[in-house]
Order: structure tokens, then sequence, then C-alpha cells
């Protein structure tokens, strides 16, 4: 691995008492989260406790007060060494709850920030439907106000990472039947009236982490569980973009670096034709390659971290980053799990499980494709 000069002592201590957190109460667990399809609602409750979700909630909310991405990216570095895909840190963190900090009134903000650093509530974003993916306009899902200032909910939303155990939810609906573009963002409480669970999604990978449906009939929403301006949310989204990418390379590439580390491992020990898989010079050069990109990756992601605590990191740098990490993973995974061989296909393998797991990653916060135009658009704005 490459030397690097992106920590400080602040974030290495807090790295030791993640990696230790996660050996005592994660790890030994892997076999029956994986049985059960989820990991354990109480290992949140634990992690909350120990001040390990959404560190950067304010004091005065019942936070560590720690906006410093690189405490995230710690966390992200530390789960891809555990080799556990279903505490996705990046996810719970930052991809959702933010909206409530940025957006959320005072009220909302005192009620909700404290449950969700203490590990009471973990909160989920619901964006995709059946129908629409990254395509805002098609989205069906409305909310409508009433003369009382409430809101009424209705639609569905599909492919919702931490569907079935998350008990609060950021959820995009339309706001204007006649404005296509024109969202709100509100939030969704487990167990209001008609909120409820669809079914349990199966999936290629992350099969600890419950990806469900989510279906809204008539559910009423209060003015606390309105984000912002109920006009805004499009661009509000928009907003929260660079982050969503960032969080999502941060967490990407860790599990390239542990893909190489499992096949450097195996291909020394392995043997065919009296010498070990790692004397080809086949394989030397293969994992050359790999490190050299994962290296280079390394140093992008660590200057991205560091753009976006100086708050400048543009949608348009994160949509290369979180481009190139996750096609640079998707790459290496498939070249380490041929360099296992047929060891390689069995699912007893880690590298089998980063295989699986890593196919989401060009498809994540944005397809590839969906990346390409955002850099296209920012080459050809200038």
């Amino acid at each position: 691995m490459m030397i690097r000069n992106h920590y400080d002592e602040e974030h290495e201590a807090f790295r030791d008492a993640f990696r230790t957190f996660l050996e005592r109460e994660a790890i030994p667990n892997r076999a029956q989260y994986r049985a059960d399809g989820m990991v354990s609602r109480d290992l949140y409750r634990k992690m909350g406790e120990q001040g390990f979700l959404c560190s950067w909630v304010p004091e005065e909310y019942g936070g560590l007060g720690l906006t410093d991405f690189r405490y995230d990216q710690v966390m992200m570095e530390e789960v891809g060494r555990s080799l556990e895909s279903g505490i996705w840190t990046g996810a719970l963190n930052r991809n959702s709850p933010p909206y409530i900090g940025k957006y959320g009134s005072e009220e909302t903000k005192r009620h909700f920030l404290p449950k969700l650093a203490s590990g009471e509530m973990i909160c989920a974003i619901a964006m995709t439907e059946p129908d629409a993916g990254s395509d805002i306009a098609g989205f069906k899902t409305r909310a409508e106000q009433r003369p009382d200032g409430t809101w009424v909910l209705n639609g569905s939303k599909t492919y919702i990472s931490y569907g079935l155990i998350a008990e609060l939810f950021v959820v995009a609906a339309k706001t204007d039947v006649n404005n296509k573009r024109q969202l709100g963002l509100f939030l969704v409480e487990r167990g209001m009236p008609g909120f409820s669970n669809g079914r349990k999604l199966e999936k290629l990978g992350f099969h600890t982490q419950d990806t469900a449906e989510l279906i809204f009939e008539d559910v009423v929403l209060q003015p606390i569980h309105v984000l912002g301006d109920p006009a805004k949310g499009f661009d509000y989204m928009r907003g929260g973009l660079a982050e969503e990418r960032l969080t999502t390379a941060a967490q990407s590439l860790p599990w390239s670096q542990k893909a190489i580390e499992l096949t450097l491992d195996f291909v020394t020990q392995r043997k065919a034709f009296g010498q070990t898989v790692a004397d080809f010079q086949n394989t030397k050069f293969k994992l050359a390659e790999m490190q050299t990109e994962v290296n280079a990756c390394q140093a992008f992601l660590d200057h991205c971290a560091r753009l976006f605590n100086a708050g400048q990191l543009d949608q348009a740098t994160a949509a290369s980053l979180k481009l190139k990490t996750s096609e640079v993973q998707g790459r290496i995974v498939d070249e380490c799990l041929q360099l296992h061989g047929s060891a390689g296909y069995m699912q007893e393998y880690p590298i089998c499980q980063l295989y699986q797991d890593a196919r989401i990653f060009r498809i994540f916060a944005g397809t590839s494709e969906v990346m390409k135009i955002v850099i296209a658009k920012d080459l050809m704005g200038r």
C-alpha cells in the first residue's frame, strides 16, 4: 500500500477504536448476518452508543461534532478490512441524515438528530421508484398539502437499502402535478399509518444489507416532517450528490485494496506446475497493475475528501472520482477472482463475496453512464 500523510493522530485513534468495535461486535457474527440477510439492528444501537453513527451531528444535538469527512473515511476503510459489507457506514451517516442537518427546521433537528446520533433511529434514503431511477421527472410518488398545513403522501419506492430495519426515511415526492421537476423531501417514520414495507428483495451481492420496497398510502405528515422548501427538493438532492458520490467512492476503494491483499495471500500459497502462482510473471504484472490503479485512486480520493472539507468539491469532480473508483473496483475484483482460479468461484472464499458486492458500485449514486454525462456537461459548459 502507498504511504499516505492524509490522517492525523486523532483519526488514527478513532480508527483503533472502531476497529476494536468491529472485531468485538461485528466480525464474530458475520455468519449469522448472512443467514439472516441483514445486520442485527442491535449492532447499530451499539455503534450509536460508541459515537460511530452520524458523528458529524453538532454537540448541541447529541453528536460529536466531527464534521471532518476523514473520520467517515476511516470507518469505511475499516469496514472494508472487516469484509462485512452490510455495515455501510457511508450510507448510514452521509447519504440521508445530512438532509436533516441542512434543511430541517430547528424543531426537526432537535427531534431527530439526537436519535440518529445515539442509534435509537437509523435513517435511509428513498428516491428510486419501480419505473424511475435516475429520471426524477418520472417519479410518481406525490405529496399534497392540505388546508391545515399537513401533507398526504402516496406512492412507492424500491431498491431501498436498510428498507426493513431503518426507522426513518428521507422520501422524495412530487409536489406539483404540473411541474415534472418540482419535488419535496419528506421524513417518514416507521409505524406511521399508511406506511408499510413491500417484499424483501434478493440481490446479487450485499447479502447482509436488507433491501426492500416501501409503500405509502395516504400517509399524513406534519410540518416537522417537511425538509426545507417543498418545492426545492430537486435542488437539495443535486446539492447532496457530491457528498453521496464521495461516500460511494470511499466505500468502494477499500474493497479494491482488500481484494488485492486477499489475492496476494492466496497466490503466494497456491502451487501450480511446481511453483507458487505468485512466481508466474503474469501474476506479478497483474498485481503490480492493480496496486498502481488503487494507489492512483487513493490519491484522488484523499484529495477529494480535503476538497469536501473545504466546501470545494464540485459535482463533476465527485462524478469523476465515483466513476474511476467503481470502474477500477470492477476490474480488480474480476482479475483477483481469476487469479484464484476455481476457488474464486466458491462462496467460502472472500473474493467471491467481494466480486458479488462490487457490481452495484457502477450503479449506486448514479450509473457510470450518468457520471459521464455529468463530467461531459461540465467540460462543455466551460
